[in-house]
């Protein structure tokens, strides 16, 4: 499958690259793709299925209508997501709290998929702070989200971030397997005008925008596996094959039910 972007959108190691996700992976023409989301802000939320292609194919991936998408938590909530064109599935009455168990049941194609994710407690996002190094005469900029996690071990985070009002989106995936319930130390490095950042390069004066996400731990192992195959991993990357998502019967993609907390900043 040929350029999978974020097999979600725009939906991410151990290294400290935060790079856009566009990835080769494993040839596999016709698979289910679901991309779906759902958070504690106000709705409505979306269920993104379409098709796989040919690595040789543009990137027109086809969209899956006529399916089944049916969304419920373990409070006891069920809603059957309507569509709304494009692959586009649209639940408009449910709510997300943290501390639920969501699940997302889809009948596409004759074929049954299933999906669970708990949406963490959220973590305060309290700012971020700027700072910047010199490469080659340039100057870099690195942004410090400024949050402490939560005493419990397993807490997991992603961010997303875009430069301006370009829609390009770039990730990062924290956990706190080494600074658990302490003050994040980890800094998100911002695009330098190299080729994998499309000649985006930060600059005084941009306005940055971060999306911390607290996610659980089958969403962070997608999102890391994803970095690693697109060259972000230890040694460049790993033979290209697919991530692993959260979804039943072989489909690509994840479901994620995370909290979000957002922050800007203009770089001086």
């Amino acid at each position: 499958m040929k350029n999978i972007v974020l097999i979600i959108t725009a939906l991410f190691l151990v290294t400290a690259c935060e790079k856009e996700i566009d990835l080769d992976l494993e040839n596999q023409s016709g698979k289910i793709v679901i991309e779906g989301n759902i958070t504690d802000q106000a709705g409505p939320y979306f269920v993104k299925i379409t098709k796989s292609v040919d690595f040789t194919e543009s990137n027109q991936y086809p969209a899956v209508a006529n399916a089944q998408v049916v969304l419920s938590d373990n409070a006891g909530h069920t809603e059957t997501m309507q569509y709304a064109g494009n692959g586009v599935y649209q639940a408009s009455a449910f709510t997300g709290q943290p501390g639920r168990v969501y699940t997302l049941n889809i009948n596409a194609e004759g074929q049954q998929y299933t999906a669970q994710s708990t949406m963490p407690q959220p973590v305060d996002f309290e700012g971020l702070e700027q700072d910047s190094f010199m490469v080659g005469g340039e100057t870099s900029y690195t942004l410090l989200p400024v949050f402490t996690d939560s005493p419990a071990l397993g807490n997991r985070y992603l961010f997303v971030f875009t430069v301006n009002n370009n829609p390009k989106k770039f990730f990062s995936e924290f956990s706190d397997n080494v600074n658990n319930g302490l003050p994040n130390q980890r800094p998100l490095l911002l695009p330098n005008d190299d080729e994998e950042t499309d000649d985006i390069k930060v600059v005084a004066g941009d306005m940055i925008h971060v999306e911390m996400q607290s996610i659980d731990n089958n969403v962070y192992t997608f999102y890391s596996a994803l970095l690693q195959l697109s060259g972000g991993g230890p040694g460049g990357g790993v033979t290209p094959a697919n991530p692993p998502g959260n979804i039943s019967n072989g489909s690509l993609g994840y479901f994620s039910a995370h909290t979000v907390r957002t922050k800007s900043i203009v770089i001086q």
